[in-house]
């Protein structure tokens, strides 16, 4: 099956991405063989709810395309709550690209996951890039302070905003100024865009070292405006992460303990509490700490 995958088998690909997500037999072999000789690089793209990330993602992979470079796009989606399956909303948000051979296209559920991402996106991200890829896109739910998860995924993480997203300040406090490598004003031609803009730029002059600065980019992404630059800081931080081994490093000790914590919470599902919460719950003593510790040593 790797062998397929590296030779740009969509199909196989897919059944690969199924197999790891749910746990199927032969998933641990499978994660196991990976060489991990990949040249793709991950671009987590993420920032509320609403910032036009999806429009922005399209943007882009047109951009791309153009120059001839084959991609993947993981595009995380809200889980159904009742039966923790993805929405599918790229589906409808990505269509006019799910016929192009140069592009692959998966929907994920958080499935609970409280950080904007599937639980299995770890593991997902490395069986992609097994395949002939340059680049592969993350796309985040956008979910407030917990959306900093991605920056223990992604080689060049890109937070996206817009003038109707707030104040700048509960930006900072969210921590996005401590895990973006580049800023979007998204939506720029909107009121209130240039104070945004400004702002972020004094937040990233700030934080900026002798040597760098985030760059804050402004967007029209349906227009396309702005995306040509956004690609090249793109490109630029990338080269830059290229000769930052402890940027590596940290990444790799992120994923590791993910896949840790992922493996001693291995049988403990939300379907399974939800059942087992159900009857427990109708008890008239009825203690939620009490019934979640009978977990904690397993």
């Amino acid at each position: 099956m790797l062998l397929e995958i590296r030779q740009g088998n969509f199909r196989s690909l897919a059944r690969a991405i199924t197999i790891a997500e749910n746990e199927i037999n032969g998933y641990e072999s499978l994660l196991l063989a990976l060489q991990g000789s990949h040249k793709a690089k991950v671009i987590g793209v993420t920032g509320p709810p609403g910032a036009g990330k999806s429009t922005l993602v399209n943007a882009l992979l047109r951009h791309w395309l153009r120059q001839n470079k084959k991609i993947a796009v993981i595009a995380v989606d809200p889980s159904s709550p009742f039966n923790y399956g993805a929405l599918l909303g790229d589906r409808i948000r990505m269509s006019e690209f799910y016929t192009n051979p140069g592009i692959f296209i998966r929907s994920l559920a958080t499935r609970g996951a409280l950080g904007g991402l599937s639980a299995k996106i770890i593991e997902i991200a490395d069986i992609v890039k097994e395949g002939p890829f340059d680049l592969i896109l993350v796309e985040t739910v956008g979910v407030g302070q917990s959306e900093v998860e991605i920056a223990g995924l992604a080689d060049c993480t890109v937070v996206t905003l817009v003038p109707e997203a707030g104040d700048e300040v509960q930006t900072l406090k969210a921590g996005i100024m401590e895990i973006a490598d580049i800023f979007v004003v998204n939506k720029a031609d909107h009121e209130e865009a240039e104070v945004l803009y400004h702002n972020l730029r004094m937040l990233a002059h700030n934080k900026a070292t002798e040597t760098t600065e985030i760059p804050v980019i402004k967007t029209v992404a349906p227009a396309g405006t702005g995306i040509e630059e956004l690609a090249e800081a793109v490109t630029n931080v990338l080269k830059r992460q290229a000769d930052m081994p402890e940027k590596k490093l940290y990444l790799l000790a992120e994923k590791c303990w993910q896949l840790i914590q992922s493996a001693r919470m291995k049988g403990i599902s939300r379907k399974k509490l939800k059942d087992e919460l159900e009857q427990a719950a109708a008890s008239d003593t009825f203690n939620l700490y009490a019934f979640s510790k009978q977990f904690f040593d397993k």
